[in-house]
């Protein structure tokens, strides 16, 4: 898993290495920097989303009392309809309860998975990067000499158009921050841009992301005491932003070129779970779609690049019609 990450990783990256080599930086140094860049990134986000998560503890004493009356609550609606005491349900819930030490050992354990991993990933990435033209070379390879020119130009298409996919991803989870800032920010959301960056990095989890994201907004909110206005009108500003996602962002900026219809959609996800848990979800879908450009760029591989992509490419005129408009404005 960690070599897939920073194979995405510094194809996302690709494009600033060759910028600063052009820029008579040597290699190994524009490597480098690439890996400052994506470390600084990395690093901006988790601080902001910790100086927010800190604004969400600070209300901690609000929202444990709320909790307690949700508690209190189902306590009492188990003793009415079930008859189990206070008690007994408490006894339950002891003897379900993992131990002390388990939690610490299952903490350690995780944050250990997570260096180890983050440790690799900055490893792979900057050997991937810097041995891109070795690695380039060894798939020519195993081509015969008549087919290497044709397979180059492969690489080449296929390269560039997943640069674009990543790229153009980022960009629309960017454009989601903004959006998700203004609409919280309008209706009265506390922690506005918190929820608004944690709904905008879940959109990478197809389909379970934004529900998820959405209805942690919305149950932090409830536990705050929000009208039911407001929190009517956080499901509102999801389905807007939703529409807006789908019908202008993405056509906009990811591109038509690497739709993948809902069965092999699910099928990724499923495969992508079984093999990575969390993280083979978030991965399954840049995959899948590198492995689509692939196999539309290789002849005898294009009927599974079909089998893959969208069942309709002309599913949608105002699609098509964004999509005619940005190629009139570059034009």
């Amino acid at each position: 898993m960690p070599l897939l990450i920073a194979g995405l990783l510094a194809t996302l990256f690709l494009p600033v290495c060759k910028w600063m080599e052009k820029k008579k930086i040597s290699k190994g140094l524009a490597v480098f920097l690439c890996l400052l860049l994506l470390l600084s990134v990395i690093s901006g986000i988790v601080l902001l989303l910790s100086l927010k998560v800190s604004e969400v503890i600070a209300d901690i004493a609000v929202i444990k009392h709320k909790i307690i009356e949700a508690i209190v609550y189902v306590q009492q609606y188990i003793f009415d309809h079930l008859g189990i005491t206070v008690e007994e349900q408490f006894k339950i819930l002891k003897s379900e309860q993992p131990s002390f030490t388990s939690i610490v050992q299952l903490i350690a354990g995780s944050l250990a998975y997570i260096v180890t991993n983050f440790v690799l990933v900055s490893v792979y990435f900057l050997f991937l990067l810097y041995s891109r033209a070795h690695i380039k070379n060894f798939i020519l390879k195993l081509a015969p000499a008549s087919q290497q020119s044709e397979l180059e130009k492969v690489i080449y298409s296929a390269s560039h158009i997943s640069q674009q996919y990543l790229i153009g991803i980022s960009k629309m989870i960017v454009c989601l921050w903004i959006m998700y800032s203004i609409g919280f920010s309008a209706i009265g959301v506390k922690n506005a841009i918190f929820f608004a960056i944690l709904c905008g990095l879940l959109e990478i989890i197809p389909f379970i992301g934004n529900i998820t994201g959405t209805t942690l907004t919305v149950l932090v909110s409830a536990l705050h005491g929000a009208s039911f206005p407001m929190l009517g009108g956080i499901i509102a500003i999801y389905a807007v932003i939703q529409f807006i996602q789908g019908f202008v962002l993405e056509p906009l900026i990811v591109g038509p070129q690497v739709k993948i219809n809902s069965l092999f959609t699910i099928i990724a996800l499923v495969l992508g779970q079984l093999l990575w848990g969390i993280p083979g979800i978030i991965l399954a879908i840049p995959i899948t779609a590198i492995i689509k450009i692939l196999c539309d760029h290789i002849e005898p591989l294009k009927p599974y690049g079909f089998l893959i992509g969208e069942t309709n490419k002309k599913h949608n005129s105002l699609i098509t019609k964004i999509i005619q408009l940005k190629q009139k404005i570059h034009k």
